[in-house]
C-alpha cells in the first residue's frame, strides 16, 4: 500500500522532525492528509466508530495522518487516583494492563499503519514514561513496524512536518507545520492565549497544530516581513486546534467532566489540502503556479 500512496516520509535531522516529500501536484490535482489528536482510544468514551470513519476516508484520499498524541488514555492502572472500573474495557481489565492496551492499539490500527506521516506524543503517555519508564508511543510503532512494515515515525511532545512539493520540472515549494500536544486547560480561553504565546517563539511555520484541551477551532493570521531585496512581504499563519474523539461529558448524567463543570466538547478531526494555485508577482502582469492549502472538518 506504501507504494501506492502520494507522498513519502523520512526523517529530518532534528529527532522530532518529519519530512513528507509530496511529489508534484498537476494542476488540477491535490494531497489530503488527516489532522487529528486526543483520540484516547482505549477509553469507552472514545468513538471509535467515528475513527474508522475517518480513518477509511482518509485511506479512500490516499491521505497522510498526522496525530498531536494522547492516542491512548492509559488512566486505568492500579497507580491511577482517577481510575474507574467504568472507564476500563473489559479486554484491558488484566495484570498486565499497560501490554494489553498497547497491543489492543496495535489490533486497531495495523490497517492503516502506511499512512501514518507522524505520531506525536500527548501528556497521558508523557506520565506514563515519567512514573514507569516506558515509551508505549515507540512500542506501539515498533509493533506495526513490525506487523506491517510501514514507517510510523515517531516526534515527540512537539515537532515539525516539512512538505516539500513540486511543481511542474523545476520549482519547489515547501511548507512547514509545528505541532504540539498543547499545555494548559483550555476553558473559557479554549487554548487561545497558549496558542499566542507560541507563536511569539515559534518562527517560520505556516501551519500551527495543537490539541489537548479538546477544543476546536481555526485561525489565519497575516504577518509582515521584509525580504533582502527590500520588499515587503505578506506570509500567512493558519493555527488549528484539533478536538478529540473522546465524548467525556455524554448526556450529562455525570462524571468527572460535568463534576467539574465542563462542557461538552466537539469530536472529530480536520482534514488539510493542498492544491495548485497561481499568485500574482507585483509588478508584473503574470502569474506564477503555487501550492496553496485549506482545512475542512471530518464529516461527523
Amino acid at each position: 500500500m506504501a507504494d501506492s500512496l502520494p507522498f513519502k516520509v523520512r526523517a529530518g535531522t532534528s529527532p522530532n522532525v518529519v519530512i513528507c516529500d509530496c511529489g508534484n501536484i498537476p494542476p488540477d490535482g491535490e494531497r489530503f492528509f488527516l489532522l487529528r489528536s486526543d483520540a484516547h482510544s482505549d477509553n469507552p468514551q472514545s468513538n471509535l466508530e467515528l475513527q474508522i470513519k475517518h480513518l477509511e476516508e482518509a485511506k479512500k484520499r490516499k491521505a497522510g495522518v498526522i496525530d498531536t498524541g494522547d492516542l491512548m488514555c492509559l488512566m486505568q492502572g492500579s497507580w491511577d487516583p482517577r481510575k474507574s472500573k467504568s472507564k476500563v474495557r473489559p479486554e484491558h481489565n488484566v495484570d498486565n494492563y499497560l501490554d494489553s492496551v498497547i497491543n489492543w492499539c496495535a489490533d486497531l490500527y495495523e490497517p492503516y499503519a502506511h499512512l501514518w506521516v507522524m505520531q506525536g506524543m500527548g501528556n497521558h503517555e508523557a506520565s506514563i514514561l515519567k512514573r514507569h519508564e516506558t515509551n508505549v508511543i515507540e512500542r506501539l510503532a515498533s509493533r506495526l513496524r513490525d506487523r506491517t512494515g510501514a514507517a510510523f515515525p515517531v516526534t515527540g511532545y512537539t515537532g515539525w512536518v516539512l512538505f516539500q512539493f513540486k511543481i511542474g520540472k523545476t520549482q519547489t515549494q515547501s511548507i512547514r507545520l509545528w505541532h504540539t500536544h498543547g499545555t494548559g486547560g483550555g476553558g473559557v480561553t479554549k487554548g487561545l492565549p497558549q496558542a499566542a504565546r507560541e507563536r511569539s517563539y515559534v518562527e517560520n511555520a505556516d501551519i500551527m497544530v495543537s490539541g489537548h484541551t479538546h477544543d476546536q477551532w481555526a485561525t489565519r493570521d497575516v504577518r509582515l516581513r521584509l525580504n533582502s531585496m527590500g520588499t515587503v512581504e505578506r506570509r500567512s499563519l493558519l493555527t488549528l486546534k484539533i478536538p478529540t474523539y473522546k465524548d467525556e461529558y455524554q448526556t450529562g448524567l455525570g462524571g468527572w467532566a460535568v463534576e467539574s463543570g465542563h462542557a461538552p466538547k466537539p469530536t472529530g478531526g480536520y482534514f488539510l489540502r493542498f492544491y495548485r494555485g497561481r499568485e500574482k508577482r507585483k509588478g508584473r502582469r503574470d502569474s506564477t503556479a503555487t501550492i496553496k492549502f485549506e482545512v475542512r472538518e471530518a464529516e461527523v
